[in-house]
């Protein structure tokens, strides 16, 4: 279908009642038509990505702009960014380069081109022409040994920020002892670093379900905490360290002056680092970056609180003649795709519940949903004959129990603190796996939804403990997926761990 076909199809869906399920198939049609050319030839197709800001951004309704929005990062931006290869990584800078441009030169976007005219970014072209710079020439430290103050942007997703800016932090601290550092990110954050204090949190939101001007309106925060905190800090003295983050648009908008700027390019492609996890990366680059070895795991800073109540809660099982405990998360985040599937899930559970005195403390996850999804589960297995309980994760209730399994409602951090104290986790891709590894805990993945290998070696799990993982081909042929051989693998590694 021609583009002007696609562009008349919207224009003639604006002249009526708009319907929620052609506007998402529409959007849907935009994007992956602009992928279908840049798949065969690498011919980047304008006017798709014209024609999905304006989608985007055409209705203040959020129901009627979120089609678009999912569609945009969804399918296009998360295409490009995760298969960590150079020429997605240009595309995906051409991409939101040709987004913010957009967006400036609406009325809604005043204030963000008023902005980015601070800093001398006139134009898509002088967008483009800065990522390019910051990805080519990058920065070293040298000059920089009197920091003051030094600001690090999160990641948003937890998982990521387990994987990379913990680590960042812990070298930063290293290199420079004295120096303030200011973490800006979500406030669930303070759940996972709140108990360092060498870090200071910032909080901001990141609105990953957010329409196009919402997911931008962040970075206008961001700039406002910058200025805030480098207020009383001389210049030469503060530098940004940007880990690829959401909240910069991956590196795209710009935020301080280049020359106190550091980032750190995740998604580039060499020969040395592809068979890197994010982790070990991410001290690759902090080696180049000052210039000297050192390496650090990823960590959490777990607030005192939630370790006391979760000591307590293990405690009270283990008193109860508990010799495993197993934490486990089947949330995805809302990614089906790196779901197997129920049966599975159900297998496993009670495959697990056969070895004795184990209990396992499932986590409920977020949102109703979910909720909804592990509540179900939970009275699946108490169908089978084995004990099941519900707890809020500080409540004082007696834990009668040394075989079976507990839903544990509560927060990352909370979660984080269990996971802390169990034998061992098992979980899907996602961010309790990196939040075992940097504990110690003994962590298996369920790695679904992906059949790049650079992709799962990015994101498996590192950490000083055993981290393992079983790969599950969720996408060639999902109806011939067997189970049982599932179930066989995974206990084969838990068997054979550590040997």
């Amino acid at each position: 279908m021609k583009h002007s076909s696609y562009r008349e199809k919207w224009s003639a869906l604006r002249k009526k009642q708009v319907d929620q399920k052609e506007l998402e198939r529409l959007s849907r049609q935009v994007a992956y038509s602009f992928l279908d050319y840049y798949l065969k030839d690498c011919h980047y197709e304008k006017d798709c990505i014209d024609l999905l800001c304006e989608m985007t951004t055409f209705s203040n309704d959020q129901q009627l702009i979120n089609p678009g929005t999912k569609a945009l990062f969804g399918i296009i931006v998360e295409t490009l960014c995760d298969d960590f290869e150079e020429l997605q990584t240009v595309t995906y800078n051409r991409v939101m380069s040709q987004v913010i441009s957009y967006c400036r030169n609406i009325p809604e976007g005043r204030e963000l081109d008023l902005i980015l005219n601070n800093f001398g970014v006139y134009s898509l072209q002088d967008l483009l022409d800065r990522i390019t710079e910051i990805r080519t020439n990058g920065s070293l430290f040298s000059g920089k040994k009197c920091v003051e103050k030094i600001i690090l942007l999160s990641r948003v997703t937890v998982g990521a920020d387990v994987a990379i800016t913990s680590i960042i932090m812990q070298r930063l601290t290293k290199v420079f002892p004295e120096a303030e550092i200011v973490l800006i990110g979500e406030s669930k954050l303070q759940e996972i670093y709140g108990g360092n204090p060498r870090i200071k949190i910032r909080k901001v939101s990141y609105s990953r379900k957010g329409g196009l001007l919402a997911r931008l309106s962040s970075w206008h925060h961001v700039l406002q905490i910058i200025q805030q905190e480098t207020a009383s800090c001389p210049r030469e003295k503060a530098i940004l360290v940007d880990p690829d983050s959401r909240l910069s648009q991956l590196g795209v908008l710009p935020l301080v002056p280049l020359d106190c700027y550091f980032f750190f390019d995740s998604r580039s492609d060499s020969s040395l680092n592809r068979k890197m996890s994010m982790a070990e990366l991410t001290n690759s680059w902090l080696n180049d970056l000052f210039g000297e070895e050192d390496f650090c795991y990823p960590k959490v800073w777990i607030p005192e609180s939630f370790l006391e109540c979760s000591t307590q809660f293990c405690n009270r099982l283990r008193n109860n003649g508990v010799q495993n405990i197993i934490a486990i998360n089947l949330g995805v985040g809302g990614n089906t795709r790196k779901r197997v599937c129920r049966r599975m899930e159900e297998d496993l559970l009670l495959r697990l519940l056969q070895e004795p005195n184990t209990v396992i403390l499932l986590d409920k996850g977020f949102g109703d949903e979910e909720l909804a999804y592990i509540n179900s589960l939970i009275n699946t297995i108490k169908k089978h004959g084995y004990a099941a309980l519900h707890r809020v994760f500080d409540s004082a209730n007696n834990e009668e129990i040394n075989c079976g399994i507990i839903g544990v409602q509560s927060r990352i951090g909370e979660m984080a603190a269990l996971i802390a104290k169990s034998d061992e986790f098992i979980g899907y891709d996602s961010a309790c796996q990196h939040i075992a590894a940097a504990l110690g805990t003994q962590c298996l993945t369920i790695f679904a939804g992906s059949n790049n290998m650079r992709f799962i070696r990015r994101w498996s799990a590192y950490g000083p403990g055993n981290c393992h993982i079983v790969h599950v081909d969720t996408l060639t042929d999902p109806a011939s997926i067997d189970v049982d051989d599932i179930i066989a693998r995974i206990m084969h590694v838990r068997m054979t761990r550590g040997r």
